[in-house]
């Protein structure tokens, strides 16, 4: 059994892309498990509220294109 960090990272850059995917969802995942009920019910209820505005027309969402297009005009100023 591999026990060693560098064994474990150097045999994990050997998988294909698919089982590097799936095992860097696992371990992100593996960090998640102590979710805190207040702050996923606040997550919640953001989307629900941004979904609310948006159904409404209180806002008009943008493309990433648009927000990227933006961010790149900010920074070169």
């Amino acid at each position: 059994m591999i026990t060693d960090y560098k064994e474990i990272q150097h045999s994990a850059f050997e998988f294909g892309e698919n089982h590097r995917v799936e095992l860097a969802k696992k371990l992100i995942d593996s960090l998640d498990e102590q979710i805190d009920d207040d702050i996923e019910q606040a997550w919640i209820d953001e989307v629900k509220r941004r979904k609310a505005e948006i159904k409404s027309g209180k806002v008009t969402p943008i493309s990433v294109h648009e927000v990227h297009k933006a961010a790149r005009e900010l920074i070169n100023k």
